[in-house]
């Protein structure tokens, strides 16, 4: 990740089904099509979803057409297991890689969720520490990207020590930060003013996700862990609420707006959570001028 590079990306999941996985693999010649600068690909917790992941991540690098950046997660991994999927990965010349902590699975899942990893911070350092043995052919180690929560996070209600955990990331070799989703930009301009006080330096890349529909809105607040949605976008939403299609619009050009708003306080980056679909963040990039009014 350049430091100098403004970036713009996007997040799939790996489907679970064949049907999921022919309708997106249908959709990545329109995701393509916007040249993004990197697609990151999620994991699933407990194992739900991993071997999927290295799949696509895999794929994808070696199709050409997308770079992918692999989400690998703390919960329910030693050590071994970590080195081979980076060493899979360094194969292939994957370059990034986003540090996570991860979800606790649910269920039966739940007892085999210990690991060799407790905090994100810790992947962290085993993953600069494998940078740092060397020994993995042309690769010259991943680039290493953690989570940022413009709007806290549940396991730390304490902003001040939630903004100490970031740095420690930081400190212990991340090299960017990818948001967690937001709706109101004034929450991440003060986080972001608050991140450059503690002194962290590093790219950060805001997330965004255009809402589609009302049932979109409440899985965003739920994926979030808790998301502000401004006073006037709410009324706007459900002024229209029996009309899914300017529901959808209205999604549509909040995100236009936000991403605007941003680009004038020179973000970083911009990271679209596209939930697999293609249709509201190609319009969205429509709406901004495409890929070269983008960089510029």
């Amino acid at each position: 990740m350049e430091r100098d590079q403004r970036t713009f990306s996007f997040e799939f999941f790996p489907p679970s089904t064949p049907e999921g996985g022919r309708a997106l693999q249908a959709r990545m010649s329109e995701f393509a099509a916007l040249r993004p600068s990197f697609v990151s690909v999620t994991y699933g917790a407990g194992g739900s979803t991993r071997d999927r992941t290295h799949d696509l991540v895999v794929g994808l690098k070696d199709e050409g057409s997308l770079d992918p950046i692999p989400h690998l997660t703390c919960i329910g991994h030693r050590a071994s297991e970590i080195r081979e999927i980076l060493g899979r990965y360094a194969s292939h010349a994957v370059s990034n890689v986003l540090a996570l902590r991860g979800d606790m699975p649910q269920g039966e899942a739940c007892q085999n969720a210990n690991g060799d990893f407790e905090h994100a911070i810790d992947l962290v350092k085993f993953i600069r520490l494998f940078n740092e043995e060397g020994s993995h052919g042309d690769q010259r180690g991943f680039g290493i990207g953690v989570a940022g929560f413009p709007e806290g996070h549940s396991a730390t209600p304490n902003q001040l020590l939630h903004m100490d955990h970031l740095w420690a990331k930081v400190d212990a070799g991340a090299d960017w930060i990818t948001t967690q989703m937001f709706a109101d930009n004034t929450r991440f301009f003060d986080w972001r003013d608050r991140c450059d006080l503690v002194g962290i330096d590093v790219p950060i890349i805001a997330g965004v996700m255009p809402i589609t529909s009302l049932r979109t809105m409440k899985r965003m607040a739920d994926l979030a862990g808790g998301m502000t949605f401004p006073a006037p976008l709410l009324k706007r939403l459900y002024r229209h609420q029996d009309d899914a299609e300017v529901v959808a619009q209205i999604g549509v050009q909040w995100a236009v707006q936000q991403c605007n708003e941003l680009l004038d306080q020179d973000v970083n980056g911009i990271h679209f959570y596209t939930l697999n679909q293609s249709d509201a963040t190609r319009r969205i990039f429509e709406a901004l001028g495409g890929p070269e009014a983008l960089s510029s």
